[in-house]
């Protein structure tokens, strides 16, 4: 019995292997830390190089006739392959899409064609009340939205939304409850270049019931 004490009183003063299982407790968390950082640090870089490229390739293509060092059956495909050849040195296995649409004016970005006629003045289109518009995008028919697809022509306002998804840097997925791919959504405007008259869009009316 009194062996048995004196091991005890032994084990329970002993202090050896206490900072490696301190070290074992912290270690998760801390390096959980590390990698959070680190995947932070990788996606601040690939959105400011992503923004760049972006910015440079609408650029490039408000001109009248845009040189590209990229391939591509239009200009929006060149200006696409711009970005994925800027940005896929960094965003690995990344898929890029980049997408155009074009506005009379500033604006008009998200807004809907301009009423020029509101017959009942409720502020919306009726074309049963003969309502008339302004068709910025020439399709004949009252739009929600004023623009319409592509790069679009001389002195146009041209809004530029390219989508990324791409596998994290490193597996901190597997650590805490965070997806496997970043996703990221970059913007930007520019109006194109005035080298042809713009034109003014047409007047449509409704017709009333």
């Amino acid at each position: 019995m009194i062996l048995k004490s004196t091991l005890l009183h032994r084990l329970h003063r002993d202090e050896r292997g206490v900072t490696a299982v301190e070290f074992g407790l912290l270690a998760i968390p801390l390096f959980t830390l590390m990698l959070g950082g680190i995947d932070l640090g990788y996606q601040g870089y690939v959105r400011g190089l992503m923004q760049g490229s972006l910015n440079d390739a609408a650029r490039i293509a408000a001109v009248e006739n845009p040189s590209f060092s990229t391939e591509g059956a239009d200009t929006s495909e060149q200006v696409e392959n711009l970005v994925k050849k800027i940005a896929g040195t960094v965003a690995l296995d990344a898929t890029i899409e980049v997408t155009e649409r074009s506005y009379q004016d500033f604006s008009d970005i998200g807004n809907p064609e301009p009423l020029m006629t509101d017959v009942n003045g409720n502020g919306a289109y009726d074309e049963e009340d003969g309502d008339c518009w302004e068709d910025t995008n020439r399709n004949g028919e009252f739009d929600t939205d004023a623009g319409s697809d592509g790069i679009g022509g001389a002195s146009d306002v041209v809004f530029y939304t390219a989508n990324v998804q791409m596998p994290r840097l490193l597996p901190l997925h597997k650590f805490i409850d965070v997806p496997a791919t970043i996703d990221m959504t970059l913007e930007t405007t520019i109006r194109n270049q005035p080298y042809a008259g713009q034109g003014n869009p047409p007047v449509l009316c409704g017709v009333p019931a």
